[in-house]
């Protein structure tokens, strides 16, 4: 695809076939129309392909800037010469044109000639609808045409589509596609009232394509841009070009038409992609850093491997000398067991006497401790007791107190009224007294006086009565938040009773876990169990078969501690059990029991002699969850078949939460399932139709079959923590909602204390008000003596009223005094209650500290004996033939180690490498485990060789310095890139110039048929563009600056000058223009007349201009054709 171009694509152009057989000179004159190529963005996205430094070729070199030349101009002719001969390319102009409802339009068909066209006739004739037609067909938008603000606005009013039928003439060098559409290329465009398309036909009027690309591509051909003024100048581009005086806007007039603006966007997208690319360089060369870093890592493994046979030499001699190292140690061991066993046989009497000393001490403190716990339990029963009986006597006495202060303040009210109403009563006679004087002064004045008084007095009213509604409101909501703070008060009291509990069963449970983890039997019965089981040993010859038992110390869990808590609430009441193998050992271990104080010890009767039970898969429950006897183990025999046969244990079933049991349990239906055990304490079952979920024990007994304690104990601790905190946190809440409520105890009192103030001033400012009103109406009555007789009505009904109100009075004195005793009753109750409750917590918090003190002294007795006891048996006795034992064993592995020593090497080879250190065979094996520890790092972070390390390490080598040069390379291309857009920069601003200076140049030239001189001056730098024109007559030889201080011909005519030397400066296959001698004179529109017709046929462009003037003056001739539109209708 090609297009024409002016100057400013000169250094990007693609010469034609006539171009690259004439020699290219450059000229410093301003070059003129020269064919172009388009530039292509440097491909620089494709760098991330491998083989891309293929693409950098085409780039490095920047185009040179080709010379300009007059285009079909033979050498030696000058300016006017090429005028009298034009080159001529008849490709690409308009053949004809035809509307079809279009404007103003119902059918209009019009030929053109191939240079130059003038189209005349009235205002509303519909001329411009032409030009406004070819711009729409060659794809402008309807804004564009600044005629329309849609396409379905061109139709005809009254129709409902329009056609706009382009033909174009495809013949000569240039032709487009001249093979597809012949030497006529037809444009057609369909608007509608939804829709518009465009179809481009041949010759012969088939269709050949329907796509816009296809239309872009024509235009961009033939360089036809209708958007370009230089191209098609409408009616309204006219005006606006004549009226404009901003050389802004005639800059970007000029900047547009001579395409620079395209060439400058396009040197800053180059520019934005070369920016882009060195980033994507950097990023390539910052992937080579890893690679040197594995390189220097492999140059380390080399060094390392250069260790490897001196470590494996180190090695040889260490084994030797650690096989004679045993020798020489177990002479010394044996010297030392020699004078151990003399030490140990004098320590067995020492350890004797101590553990009966300790036996006794444990006695005593046991006893101790069950008085203790008793005493404990009943005085948390009366603890609890008093803290209920104390929050009763709390809520009953802020009642009563509540109780007094209402009737204090119903007192103060009502003595109050009383004195109100006797201040009235005065008031009232003093009004009497007083009537007949005010009745006889008022006048007209004072009436109105009390007019206006009477209306300030009634907004007083208004306002205090909203005051007091407002109080009110207040003071009860106050008396609901206090209502809610005792309420959380109290709540918050029975938080910290609740934590308190806790907290004692926590710190229980982890004193009993204590006690069972100093002896696991312990947590199957406590203490008595350790009793009893002394009893059994001391009978055990007249048992037929020794008891076993309790059953909790033979189980164990199978998988951790997951179900111990679902397994003690299945069968913990069988834990605690024994087991005797008939009716005789049964009597016989209850009289065990008795001796040992164990009542009501669990005796299971159970024939030991039976083998384990194997139950039939059939017969278990068909559930995927486990069951009690899945997840125990017991290595006595006769403890499982206890657990099928007493308690079931192969029909309980275990599952891990609430909702998951209730559907093992009743819906699924599972036979052989007997019962349904969850974590958290639930057991489900079913009887027939009836189904059964009994909830969790309020002190579940857990823990007993953990196999660490330790972890249950520090589990329990933290929950203590825990408990800790959060009664402290609740402590600082109900601190704080105390604090709370005697602030607003003492809000409520401000409150109260301010509706009564308000009350009374209520009440004050109502009898003022009747006051006034009365006085108003007996001012206005002629009778006095009827206002008297009221006045003494109203007297004896307030003394009437004062009498109720002091009954009732006294009434609330005797209320007030019976309310006042009472709670002193109550708050004397109170303290008491206090002081005895502090009596009693006090004392429990003794009894609790003693209680953990002698805990803390049976642990340490208990330990103690048992730390003895250990002693003697595996310390001293046991020490004493293991001495011995390992003695004779140490005598046999000499002879062993010696024979051994003596393969691996003789003894004189180890006294030739020098004299023995005293090293142990610990410390030898350690030295040697860490040199054997190092060569197997070394040689598996070393797996190669250390040939292949060296080749591993050149081959990476060779690979980084490749990858270096390729992206040196790179680094050099983008460089050579870089400098050949600036070189084109350079080209650019230097073609710039010199359209700068051809501009001026044409515009001079034009201005001379008048006899007219200017300047035009070009700023770059400020995107300006000012004219300057100086008229023959001016004496004082001074330039206008602006055209609009010209006179109306002489300013067209000096922008038609300017116009021209752009149009000389592009190219196009055709041009239009509208109304162009617009305020011209006759004068004027002569010489701009033939201005126009010499420049269009030396130009050789076919031109198409509409004017609504008389075109007699133009000359006649083969070339121009004149053409009169039909006078509109009216």
């Amino acid at each position: 695809m090609r297009f024409r171009a002016p100057p400013a694509l000169a250094f990007f152009r693609k010469d034609s076939k006539r171009e690259r057989q004439e020699h290219n000179t450059e000229l410093h004159l301003p070059a003129t129309k020269l064919r172009s190529r388009p530039i292509t963005p440097l491909p620089f996205p494709l760098l991330l392909t491998p083989n891309f430094s293929c693409f950098f070729s085409a780039y490095t070199d920047p185009l040179p800037l080709r010379s300009s030349r007059i285009r079909g101009t033979p050498k030696g002719l000058t300016m006017a010469d090429s005028r009298a001969l034009p080159a001529r390319c008849a490709v690409g102009i308009v053949k004809s044109i035809r509307l079809e409802n279009f404007m103003c339009h119902s059918n209009l068909h019009i030929e053109f000639g191939e240079w130059v066209n003038f189209i005349t006739g009235q205002n509303g004739s519909g001329k411009s609808a032409i030009l406004t037609a070819l711009c729409v067909a060659f794809g402008c938008r309807a804004k564009g045409t600044q005629r329309a603000s849609t396409l379905k606005d061109f139709i005809k009013t009254g129709c409902s589509h329009a056609v706009i039928h382009v033909e174009l003439k495809n013949n000569g060098e240039d032709a487009f596609k001249h093979g597809i559409y012949g030497d006529v290329i037809i444009i057609e465009r369909r608007i509608s009232e939804s829709t518009s398309g465009i179809v481009l036909k041949d010759s012969q009027g088939k269709k050949v394509a329907g796509r816009r690309d296809e239309l872009r591509e024509l235009v961009e051909h033939f360089n036809i841009d209708v958007e370009n003024p230089c191209v098609i100048m409408s009616q309204d581009k006219s005006r606006e070009f004549l009226h404009s005086g901003n050389d802004k806007d005639k800059f970007k007039f000029f900047f547009k038409a001579t395409l620079l603006q395209q060439v400058d966007d396009l040197l800053k997208n180059i520019f934005d992609q070369l920016r882009s690319s060195n980033a994507l360089v950097d990023d390539l060369e910052s992937t080579i850093r890893p690679v040197e870093k594995e390189l220097n890592e492999l140059q380390v493994k080399i060094r390392n491997m250069e260790h490897v046979e001196e470590i494996s030499q180190q090695v040889q001699h260490l084994k030797k000398k650690l096989a004679w190292s045993w020798v020489y140690d177990v002479d010394k061991q044996l010297q030392e067991h020699s004078a151990k066993i003399g030490k140990l046989k004098d320590r067995v009497p020492i350890c004797r006497a101590k553990i009966d000393h300790q036996v006794g001490l444990v006695e005593k403190l046991r006893e101790r401790h069950i008085e203790k716990k008793a005493q404990i339990a009943s005085m948390m029963e009366k603890t609890s007791e008093v803290r209920r009986m104390k929050d009763e006597l709390q809520e009953t006495l802020s009642l009563a107190t509540r109780e007094n202060h209402g009737l204090e303040e119903e007192h103060c009210r009502k003595m109050n009224y009383i004195q109100k109403m006797v201040k009235r009563a005065r008031l009232l006679e003093q009004q009497v007294h007083d009537i007949h004087e005010q009745h006889m002064k008022n006048t007209q004045a004072e009436e109105s006086e009390i007019e206006e008084k009477l209306k300030e007095l009634e907004l007083e009213s208004e306002a205090a009565k909203s005051t007091v509604m407002r109080l009110k409101e207040e003071e009860n909501a106050l008396l609901d938040s206090l209502q809610s703070v005792r309420s959380e008060i109290k709540r918050i009291a029975e938080e910290i009773e609740g934590y308190e509990k806790r907290h004692y069963e926590f710190s229980h449970s982890i004193r009993e876990l204590r006690r069972h983890q100093t002896n696991k039997v312990t947590a199957f019965g406590g203490d008595r169990v350790i009793q009893l089981l002394r009893a059994i040993e001391r009978q055990h010859q007249r048992f037929k078969k020794p008891p076993i038992g309790p059953i909790g110390s033979h189980l164990n869990l199978v998988n951790g501690d997951m179900w111990a808590p679902a397994v003690e609430n299945a069968i913990g009441r069988l834990l605690n059990a024994f087991i005797v193998t008939d009716h005789r050992d049964s009597l016989l271990l209850r009289g065990c029991a008795n001796e040992a104080n164990y009542k009501q010890l669990p005796i299971i009767i159970y024939d030991f002699s039976r083998p384990l039970l194997n139950i039939p898969a059939h017969m278990l429950p068909q559930t995927e969850h486990p069951t009690t006897l899945s997840v125990v183990h017991s290595e006595n025999h006769t403890v499982i078949n206890v657990l099928v046969d007493k308690g079931d244990a192969e029909r309980q079933v275990l599952v891990k939460d609430y909702d998951v049991g209730k559907s093992v349990a009743f819906d699924q239906r599972i036979s052989n399932l007997k019962e349904v055990y969850t974590l958290d304490g639930y057991k489900m079952f079913s009887r027939g139709s009836v189904q059964t979920i009994l909830p969790p024990a309020r002190r579940p007994r857990s823990g007993r079959l953990c196999s660490s304690f330790d972890d249950h104990i520090k589990s329990l601790e933290r929950d203590v923590l825990n408990v800790k905190e959060e009664t402290e946190r609740c402590r600082k809440r109900k601190r704080a909602a105390e604090e709370q409520l005697g602030d607003l105890d003492e809000n409520l009192s401000n409150a109260k204390r301010k509706c009564r103030s308000a009350e009374h001033f209520l009440m004050s400012k109502n009898l003022e008000l009747q006051d006034l009103r009365k006085s108003q109406v007996a001012e206005t009555n002629s009778l006095p003596s009827s206002n008297v007789d009221e006045l003494h009505q109203e007297i004896s009904k307030i003394q009437e009223e004062i009498q109720e109100n002091e009954m009732l009075l006294e009434k609330l004195r005797v209320r007030k005094k019976e309310a006042e005793a009472k709670t002193k009753d109550l708050k004397v109750s109170f303290e008491n209650l206090c002081e005895s409750a502090k009596g009693e917590v006090d004392a429990f918090e003794e009894a609790e500290r003693e209680m953990l003190q002698i805990e803390r002294d049976l642990h340490s007795s208990e330990k103690e004996k048992d730390h003895y006891e250990g002693i003697m048996a595996n310390k001293v006795l046991s020490d004493i033939k293991e001495a011995e034992r390992q003695y004779e064993e140490l005598e046999r592995h000499r002879k062993e180690s010696y024979s051994k020593a003596s393969i691996i090497c003789p003894e004189s080879e180890i006294e030739a490498l020098g004299d023995w250190d005293g090293s142990t065979p610990e410390q030898l094996s350690a030295h040697l485990t860490r040199l054997n520890q190092r060569l197997n790092n070394e040689t598996r972070r070393c797996s190669e060789s250390l040939e292949d390390l060296r080749m591993m390490y050149e081959k990476k080598e060779r690979t980084i310095i490749r990858k270096q040069q390729t992206y040196r390379t790179f680094r050099e291309k983008l460089n050579a890139c870089q400098k050949a857009l600036e070189l084109r920069r350079r080209k650019f601003e230097r073609n710039a110039n010199l359209l700068k200076r051809q501009l001026t140049w044409q515009f001079n030239g034009h201005l001379r048929k008048k006899g007219i001189s200017g300047h035009i001056k070009v700023n770059y730098e400020e995107k300006t563009l000012s004219i300057e024109v100086k008229m023959p007559q001016d004496a004082s030889s001074s330039s206008v600056r602006d055209t609009r201080g010209l006179s109306g011909g002489e300013r067209s005519f000096s922008t038609l000058c300017f116009t021209l030397a752009l149009h000389e400066m592009t190219e196009a296959p055709f041009r239009a223009m509208d109304e162009f001698d617009v305020f011209m004179d006759a004068v004027s529109r002569k010489i701009s007349l033939d201005t126009l017709v010499d420049f269009a046929l030396a130009q050789g462009s076919q031109w198409i201009f509409i004017t609504p003037h008389e075109i007699g003056m133009v000359k006649q001739g083969g070339r121009i054709k004149k053409q009169q539109m039909a006078a509109p209708r009216s």
